[in-house]
Formats: C-alpha cells, sequence, structure tokens
C-alpha cells in the first residue's frame, strides 16, 4: 500500500512540476542580421529577462534555414533594417508549443524596438498531426506494450526466471512481440489514421525498438526485485518519463529536473526520434536510437547476468506417504 501510494503522489508532483509552468529557458535561434548590428543583436537577445532565447548570428538566410530544417535552432530572426517589419521562421515539427512560445518572445522584444515580425512556419505539422501530439502517444503506447507484456509475463512465469535459458526464452519471446507491435502502430498512425503519413519503416522500427527496450528492462527488474520491479517500471516510463518527454511541452520548456532527464529515458528518445523521421530528415536522429538500443541491451545484459547468479531451485520432488 505505501509503495502505491508514492507511485500516485509522485504521478501527480512530476505531472503537475513538469507542465504547470513551462516557460522557454535557453532556445536556440539564429539570427541573419547585417554584419554591424548582429553582434549587438545577438547579445540583447540573450540576455533577455529570465534567459529564454540563446541566439547565434548566421551569415546568409539559406543557411540559417537549412539549419531551422535539420532541427539544429528551433527558429530563424531575418532582420530587414531597411523596413520596419522582421521575418520570423519556425519550425512547427519541432514542437507546436515550443514555437509558440519563440514567437511570444520574438513577438515582445520587435515591439519593444517599435518593430513588427511576420511568422512563417516552414517545417509545418503533417494535417493529421494535432499540435504534434502523435509522435508522444506512439511512444507512450509502445512502452506500455512492452512493460505491460513483462508484467504478464512476469504474472503468469512467476518474476524471475529459474535458468538463464528460462530468461532467455523470456527474452526471445519479446522480439516477435516486438516487431509485431512496431509494425501495428505504424500502420494505426499511417494509412489507418493518417495522423503520420509517408515515414513507415522509420515508424515501425523505432517503436519496435521501444517496445523491445521497455520489456527487456522491465523483465531485468522484475529478476532483480520480482514484483516490485514493476513498479519500478512505472516510475520509470510513466512517473519520470512521460511528463519529461516533450509531448505536450518541448524539452525547452520544462523545468530544470524533467528537461535535464528528458532525452536520457526512452520516452523523450523515443519522442524525438520519431520527430526528427517524420520532420528534420532524419537529422540528429542517431542519438536518440543509441538511447533506446542501449535501455534494451541494458535490460538484456541484465536480465541473462541476473538470472545466471541465481541459485538454481530444482523443482521440489512430491511423493505419497503412507
Amino acid at each position: 500500500m505505501l509503495g502505491v501510494l508514492i507511485l500516485g503522489l509522485g504521478f501527480v508532483f512530476s505531472y503537475v512540476g513538469a507542465f504547470h509552468h513551462p516557460v522557454p529557458h535557453r532556445v536556440r535561434i539564429a539570427l541573419v542580421a547585417p554584419a554591424g548590428s548582429a553582434r549587438q543583436l545577438v547579445a540583447r537577445l540573450d540576455a533577455l529577462p529570465g534567459r529564454p532565447l540563446r541566439a547565434q548570428a548566421v551569415t546568409g538566410a539559406a543557411a540559417a534555414r537549412g539549419m531551422l530544417r535539420a532541427d539544429r535552432v528551433a527558429a530563424v530572426l531575418q532582420v530587414e533594417p531597411q523596413r520596419r517589419r522582421d521575418r520570423l521562421l519556425v519550425a512547427g515539427g519541432g514542437g507546436a508549443a515550443l514555437s509558440t512560445a519563440v514567437q511570444d518572445v520574438v513577438t515582445r522584444f520587435e515591439a519593444a524596438q517599435r518593430r513588427t515580425v511576420v511568422t512563417t512556419d516552414i517545417v509545418p505539422l503533417q494535417s493529421g498531426d494535432y499540435r504534434g501530439l502523435t509522435g508522444f502517444y506512439l511512444v507512450v503506447g509502445c512502452l506500455v506494450a512492452g512493460y505491460l507484456l513483462a508484467a504478464v509475463l512476469g504474472i503468469t512465469l512467476g518474476p524471475r526466471p529459474g535458468t538463464v535459458g528460462e530468461a532467455a526464452r523470456r527474452l526471445s519471446a519479446v522480439v516477435p512481440y516486438s516487431l509485431v507491435a512496431g509494425i501495428g502502430t505504424a500502420l494505426i498512425v499511417g494509412p489507418l489514421l493518417g495522423a503520420l503519413t509517408g515515414h513507415f519503416v522509420a515508424v515501425a522500427g523505432v517503436g519496435a525498438l521501444l517496445v523491445f527496450a521497455a520489456a527487456a528492462v522491465t523483465i531485468a527488474l522484475e529478476v532483480l526485485m520480482g514484483v516490485v520491479g514493476i513498479g519500478l517500471a512505472i516510475l520509470l516510463y510513466v512517473v519520470l518519463g512521460n511528463p519529461s518527454a516533450g509531448g505536450a511541452y518541448q524539452n525547452a520548456l520544462l523545468p530544470g529536473f524533467w528537461r535535464t532527464i528528458g532525452n536520457a529515458l526512452p520516452n523523450g528518445a523515443g519522442v524525438e526520434a520519431i520527430r526528427r523521421a517524420v520532420y528534420f530528415g532524419g537529422h540528429g536522429i542517431g542519438g536518440h536510437l543509441i538511447v533506446i538500443g542501449a535501455y534494451g541491451l541494458a535490460g538484456t545484459a541484465a536480465t541473462l547476468l541476473l538470472s545466471r547468479s541465481r541459485p538454481h531451485r530444482p523443482a521440489e520432488d512430491v511423493s505419497e506417504t503412507s
């Protein structure tokens, strides 16, 4: 009862703590401005109250657009001194909340200079991906599919495999399950619902990797802690992972703790991997795939090593006596 109570209170604290006051923190933007004023403008943008932006002067609009399309910056501010109106380029595919937050900050900055700004989204969200939340819910579903499978196996077969062979068989069963779950997920968000289209293989691959990672880590926690391991998996994936994943509010809008752990957990790595595959041509996806894969490998290795170190208990010979 105490453990469940702590999980419930942790759930409330983590979600409310992450979402109750989203503000931008050092969001990277590119500045295209005349050489004579670029350095001064960068300094002024960097010194805004609360430090919401981190500006970088870039020579040429084409280079700045390339950085935005590769998700190296969240926005591009093009200053046109001959006019009283500047241009702000954003990438909605990187997160609707983040684009809106940057637009609000830049609009206030421009107003203080008695200037206006026109915003253009050059990496817009797909029509079925409302506010860019599809990737987040996709990741949540895949992780749930993974740790629920591990929980069911633990309940039906026992949380702790008796031998290394049994542990290996349990992990082997997760592989085809993960592939089917990944393909099924891609079919649902793609052809069936039209939420994320045109990237079936990438979505299926990331989904399968997430399912396996969640299952492998949960199995390892069960081997280590028994049924309590299921609670630890919920703590990792639900209490800590979901609020920090960058779904409703992207990483740069979260408070320090959640911002720090976000991309180090499968949830955040999965959301970023989907975003980069669908909207940014796969730029920068490698590091996020490595994070997810590392959880899968760690869970697999820990399950086998912990099963090997456990003393083997042969079945008791039960016979009738009279």
